[in-house]
């Protein structure tokens, strides 16, 4: 069980914080499956801190407010030395020459509050306006470094730990990029991607963000420490994730050499800081110097100012996706910021660059939003060349020439010619022999790019004739023969991939990996899927009206259905596979099923195995045929009408359990 918990947290690791996986899913579940079989045999051996405990499955669907038992107070903020200086002067008035300061890195993230009492964290809040937050404590038990028990025994009986919860660069870009693959409009940095994950109702969905979190305060009753400086170290012992770049410094000047350090030095952090933060040391000390109405006066933060420079707008370019999304990118006169050399800055959609007003030529202040992404922020007016031509988002694709659509509530333009725009062309055939979909051994990007350009591929069905065209492979360059036995044997091996691998391979806008296998499993076989109508889609586990509309736009184009019938000829797999089910009994043998709304002690997924585990069977849709329909919370109205309408009973979960006894 150690070894188990050694090895799924460094895997987490590896995921949430490097964004650089070395194993893969379905392994990770199967070990973490593993591990929570063993807890449940032996719960006394269970780890407080195990990756099992942080899997969420609990619908919050409001906040309740709370009350701080310590307000969560605001520091004072500067942006110059002087000000700093000014406040070691107005401390030694206060308490004389004999002190110690501790330096820590501002964390550009969400603030929260955190409760253990007997050793267990029974609540988490958020700021809020600082005397009063969010109870977020469901979703705040999903990040992995946070544990949910201690295992020292000399904690004290009550306290509150404070922190920030935050985001590391790697996983937020990637995370950005799977948006930008799903045709889905990216976040602008990770702090507010962060904040808004921890408000999320459903915590499955936020056990699924890569959070952080780095703890960095201690409330008591009593004191248990005479320094912060003892109490961090402390912290650590009683296994709390602690920043390990924290100094302690005997004066002004100390502490001026380590912000000046860290003002470079920060873009070599995995994650965000906005500053540094400067607290005296000793609690009694900080007590003598007190408060004012919004801040201690034994605290101070120094913040850096964001790094922006201004250059020229050389040009305006524009990139399809794989979806069609066609999004602006500036091209840049090359110029230093933030220790890297930006030459491109995105410009998100058209509404930006309405918004920047932006002409051909322009001199414009870049800053890289949340010390990661470059973009305008402004343009220089009193530079700009009289007769400059103002820069108009185009009307048509800039790669096939289609006219763009933009469907209502959504920013982003798209160019529908999915079947003969090269970039997309190129893209879905890309997407489809990726690691997370068909997982093809020798082909990558650039060899598909090669295969196109050749005109050996010009959809992904043609992936599957390439045996044909051996001695054309052979003549291009870096291919040899057993370059091409590896990739034919691993396009051959790609049919015997599941079902709900090929449905995501396929690239359809808004099925990313955890759809498809919500369709895949809920429709049981494409040709179902391809006929399934808006109320039946929408009655599948988690699939909402845009995932609905969008699955019926694709099966609603012939090219498409042409190409998912030269896939089934040539053996891919487009009918999921039924996972054994263990009856425990057979007291739902021959009623039917189906599961709306959300639940107070269950998933819908768990709903579903319990009822087939015993024998019923779960349908899609609902019918005359229907036995039961078990309803929770915010359950759709139209399915409601329709159940009513065919004197379809309506159970709820607690009625499902009664059936059983």
């Amino acid at each position: 069980m150690d070894a188990l918990v050694k090895e799924l947290n460094q895997h987490s690791y590896n995921y949430y914080v490097l964004a650089m996986p070395t194993i893969a899913d379905f392994t990770f579940d199967q070990k973490l499956e593993e591990l929570n079989q063993l807890e449940q045999t032996y719960p006394e051996l269970a780890d407080p801190n195990s990756p099992t405990q942080k899997v969420g499955g609990e619908i919050t669907k409001t906040f309740t407010t709370v009350k701080h038992k310590w307000p969560m107070l605001s520091l004072g903020n500067t942006y110059n030395e002087q000000d700093l200086r000014d406040f070691d002067e107005r401390v030694k008035k206060s308490i004389g020459e004999d002190f110690e300061y501790v330096c820590e890195l501002k964390f550009d993230g969400l603030s929260i509050s955190l409760t253990y009492e007997d050793q267990k964290l029974v609540r988490a809040v958020t700021r809020g306006d600082g005397t009063k937050g969010d109870d977020v404590t469901t979703n705040v038990k999903t990040i992995h470094t946070i544990p949910h028990r201690l295992k020292e025994s000399d904690v004290p009986p009550l306290f509150e730990i404070r922190g920030e919860i935050f985001m590391h660069r790697a996983a937020f870009e990637k995370l950005n990029k799977d948006r930008e693959e799903l045709g889905e409009i990216q976040y602008a940095n990770p702090r507010n991607f962060a904040a808004g994950t921890v408000k999320m109702q459903d915590s499955r969905e936020v056990a699924r963000r890569p959070l952080d979190c780095f703890l960095y305060s201690l409330n008591t009753d009593k004191n248990y420490f005479k320094t912060h400086w003892e109490s961090l170290q402390t912290l650590k012992k009683w296994g709390f994730n602690v920043c390990e770049h924290t100094k302690l410094s005997n004066n002004i000047e100390d502490v001026l050499l380590f912000i000046h350090h860290w003002e470079n030095e920060r873009f070599k952090l995995s994650y965000d800081i906005d500053g540094i933060v400067i607290k005296v040391n000793s609690y009694a000390q900080q007590q003598e110097l007190g408060f004012t109405a919004k801040s201690p006066r034994w605290a101070i933060s120094y913040k850096y100012k964001a790094q922006e420079v201004e250059t020229i707008l050389e040009k305006v370019s524009y990139q399809v996706g794989r979806t069609g999304a066609v999004t602006p990118v500036a091209n840049l006169k090359p110029v230093l910021l933030a220790g890297t050399t930006v030459k491109r800055a995105t410009l998100h959609n058209a509404n930006e660059i309405e918004r920047l007003n932006l002409h051909e030529g322009d001199s414009v202040f870049v800053e890289k939003g949340g010390e990661i992404i470059p973009k305008i922020i402004n343009v220089n007016l009193s530079k700009r060349e009289p007769g400059a031509v103002k820069i108009i988002y185009p009307l048509v694709c800039p790669e096939c020439g289609t006219a763009l659509v933009r469907k209502d509530g959504e920013v982003a333009y798209y160019c529908p010619n999915d079947e003969a725009c090269p970039p997309q062309i190129v893209g879905k055939i890309q997407h489809f022999i990726s690691r997370k979909a068909m997982n093809i051994d020798g082909l990558g990007d650039e060899t598909i790019e090669t295969f196109y350009q050749r005109g050996l591929v010009r959809h992904i069905s043609d992936l599957y004739t390439l045996h044909e065209k051996a001695d054309e492979l052979k003549t291009l360059d870096r291919f040899g023969e057993r370059s091409i036995e590896n990739m034919l044997r691993g396009i051959e091996l790609s049919k015997q991939m599941p079902f709900e691998k090929v449905l995501f391979g396929l690239g359809i806008r808004y099925v990313g990996e955890t759809v498809a296998r919500k369709l895949a499993f809920g429709a049981k076989t494409i040709d179902k899927l391809a006929t399934a109508t808006l109320e039946e889609l929408t009655g599948l586990d988690e699939i909402g009206q845009r995932i609905a509309e969008s699955v019926i736009e694709y099966f609603s184009k012939e090219e498409h259905l042409h190409q998912i019938s030269l896939l089934k000829s040539y053996g891919l797999q487009f009918e999921a596979q039924e996972s054994e089910i263990t009856l425990q009994s057979d007291k739902l043998t021959g009623k039917t099923f189906v599961i709306s709304g959300v639940f107070e002690n269950y998933s819908r997924e768990e709903l579903k195995d319990i009822i087939e585990s015993n024998g019923g069977k779960i349908l899609s849709g609902i019918s005359a045929k229907l036995n039961y329909l078990v309803a929770g919370d915010n359950m759709g109205p139209s399915k409601l009408e329709k159940a009513k309408k065919l004197n379809v009973p309506l159970i709820s979960q607690d009625d499902l359990l009664e059936l059983l006894k």
